[in-house]
């Protein structure tokens, strides 16, 4: 493995464990995946493990929800890890006014922002600004996971909706 692709994994799992070790989450991808109750005032520093994770099944695959509520940074915040079953999706190219990072621990499928689609592979990490549409398929023959972490920052206005199109395509 050449260096730059050993950094690059490199990062994307510290950004995964810094992200489920540090940042709170309130859940917010879609009604079909209702999150546990949100915690009182801002999370603290703490540990969740695998079986702790709150966990939600759909017929794409899992969901298990790390934390919930704010942060003494975030509001509106979610980190999760999604297993994704093969030819599944979450949910479609969507938008919203969080940011939003994607990181692919495993398997190969589809990305898409905007109008572009192009190959999603293991070790890609995906930004997405408020209101630009993204999204990510599972195109392999195997589970695909990936973590998610969103958020808006505390004090930060929130990006007003650019316009009138729909939130998920």
């Amino acid at each position: 493995m050449n260096k730059r692709r050993s950094w690059v994994l490199s990062t994307g799992w510290l950004l995964a464990l810094v992200a489920i070790g540090v940042v709170g989450l309130k859940f917010g991808l879609g009604g079909a995946l209702a999150g546990a109750a949100l915690q009182t005032g801002p999370l603290k520093t703490q540990v969740v493990s695998w079986d702790q994770a709150q966990l939600r099944e759909a017929d794409w695959g899992q969901m298990r929800f790390y934390f919930r509520g704010e942060t003494a940074q975030t509001t509106a915040a979610l980190v999760a890890v999604a297993t994704v079953l093969p030819g599944k999706a979450v949910h479609r190219a969507h938008r919203h006014a969080e940011e939003e990072y994607l990181i692919l621990v495993t398997g190969e499928g589809t990305w898409q922002i905007g109008d572009r689609q192009f190959p999603a592979k293991r070790g890609d990490i995906l930004y997405a600004e408020p209101w630009v549409y993204h999204g990510l398929v599972n195109t392999g023959s195997e589970p695909l996971i990936f973590v998610v972490v969103r958020y808006q920052g505390k004090g930060v206005p929130v990006p007003p909706r650019p316009d009138d199109r729909p939130d998920e395509l």
